[in-house]
C-alpha cells in the first residue's frame, strides 16, 4: 500500500507542475469558459463530493475547479490522529483524472506542513496529529509517506489568476507585511525559505483582517480587480469583507462554492450572486 500511495503523490507532484495553464506560481485561465472556486475544505469529505458534482467536469471541458486547504480536519482515526491525508489522496485522484481542470492553491496549513510548524486548529496541534495517524497506518513507511505529502503539498501553486482579473489565493500578506512580501515569487522557482516564517509563501497564505487601504494597494500590485480568498472562517460560508473582497468557506454545512463565467468581469456584489449553499447539492 505505501508504494502505491507514494506513487499517487508522485503522479499529483507532476500533474501539478505540467498544468497547461501553470506559469511558474500562478495558474493563469483565459478569459473564456468557467470557474468553480471551493474554500478551505478541511477534510470535509461531503463538501468535496458536492464540489466536485457541482463542476461536473467531465460534461464541461472548458470548466475549471479551485480546491484549497485539503487537510487539517474532519475524521479522526481511534486515538485522535487526524485522516484528513486520505481526502488530500481522493483530490490528487481527482486532478489525475482532469489534470488541467482541477487546480491547487497553497494554504497556510500547507505551509505548516511543508515546515513541519505547529498550526492549530480547534484546540488541537494538526500536524502531530496527522503525522501520529500516518504512522499508525502506514507504521515504518509512514515518514516517507509524509514525506511525500510534504513534497506533493509544495508543488502546489500559489494563486489562480483569471483573464476577467478575479485573483483567488488562500489569503494575503497583512497589512504590515507588503513591504516584506516579493510579488516576484509567482515568477520564479518556490523555495523552501518561501514557506517559512516571513518568506513570501508564508505572508501570503497566513493574513488576516484587511483594511481597504491594503486591499487596494495588493489588488494594483497583483494587477487584481477582484479578490477570492479562504482562510478566515465564516459561519455563513462566505464574507463582502471589503469593496473587493469576497472570502469563502466550504468546511461545514453552512459552506458555500462560487460559480463564475470566465468571460464576464464581476463586483464583489455581483459575486455574491454566484454563491451556491454546498447543502443545496444532493
Amino acid at each position: 500500500m505505501p508504494p502505491t500511495t507514494i506513487d499517487l503523490l508522485n503522479k499529483g507532484i507532476r500533474a501539478n507542475q505540467t498544468d497547461r495553464f501553470r506559469r511558474a506560481n500562478l495558474i493563469c485561465l483565459p478569459a473564456q469558459g468557467s470557474l468553480v472556486v471551493g474554500g478551505d475544505i478541511h477534510g470535509h469529505r461531503r463538501n468535496l463530493e458536492r464540489l466536485i458534482t457541482h463542476a461536473h467536469l467531465g460534461d464541461h471541458p472548458d470548466r475549471h475547479i479551485v480546491l484549497q486547504e485539503i487537510i487539517h480536519g474532519g475524521p479522526e482515526d481511534g486515538a485522535g490522529g487526524c485522516l484528513s491525508y486520505q481526502l488530500l489522496f481522493e483530490a490528487i485522484r481527482y486532478k489525475l483524472s482532469f489534470p488541467d481542470q482541477v487546480h491547487f492553491v497553497m494554504g497556510n496549513h500547507d505551509t505548516a506542513t511543508i515546515n513541519s510548524s505547529e498550526v492549530m486548529k480547534n484546540g488541537k496541534e494538526m500536524n502531530r496529529a496527522m503525522t501520529l495517524a500516518l504512522a499508525r497506518e502506514f507504521g515504518p513507511t509512514g515518514p516517507s509517506v509524509r514525506l511525500a505529502i510534504q513534497q506533493f503539498l509544495f508543488s502546489q501553486p500559489l494563486a489562480v489568476k483569471c483573464g476577467n482579473r478575479i485573483w483567488i489565493s488562500h489569503s494575503l500578506p497583512n497589512e504590515r507585511c507588503i513591504d516584506q512580501f516579493d510579488p516576484g515569487i509567482f515568477e520564479r522557482e518556490l523555495r523552501l525559505s518561501d514557506c517559512g516564517k516571513a518568506g513570501s509563501a508564508y505572508l501570503l497564505t497566513w493574513g488576516r483582517r484587511h483594511s481597504q487601504a491594503a486591499l487596494n494597494r495588493l489588488a494594483q500590485m497583483l494587477d487584481a480587480g477582484v479578490f477570492v480568498l479562504g482562510h478566515q472562517p465564516q459561519q455563513g460560508g462566505w464574507s463582502q469583507a471589503g469593496a473587493n473582497l469576497l472570502i469563502l468557506a466550504s468546511d461545514h454545512n453552512h459552506g458555500c462554492l462560487l460559480d463564475l463565467d470566465l468571460s464576464k468581469t464581476y463586483t464583489v456584489a455581483q459575486l455574491t450572486e454566484c454563491l451556491i449553499p454546498l447543502a443545496s447539492i444532493a
